[in-house]
């Protein structure tokens, strides 16, 4: 299943919390040619098959569901949990 929501909360240095809810597919839909023009030059520069990096990456989604990263340096803490 591909991911619908990816919640971005952040502290910032003075403390203040934020939260940002980003929709995944409309940001693919308006991003995808763009992203498949990155892929193709990068596989054509790394001599990669274009078809096994569209398979890894369709592997890659699928697998994002339920993940969280989190990641805190000084006074700023991030957390990412994709949905």
């Amino acid at each position: 299943m591909i991911p619908q929501l990816v919640t971005v909360r952040y502290r910032r240095p003075d403390g203040h919390r934020r939260r940002l809810y980003i929709p995944v597919v409309p940001v693919l839909l308006v991003l995808s040619p763009l992203l498949l023009l990155a892929v193709l030059v990068a596989c054509l520069a790394t001599q990669v098959s274009p078809v096994g990096a569209l398979r890894g990456t369709g592997q890659l989604l699928w697998a994002l569901p339920g993940t969280r990263i989190e990641i805190e340096q000084g006074r700023t803490a991030w957390l990412v949990s994709v949905r």
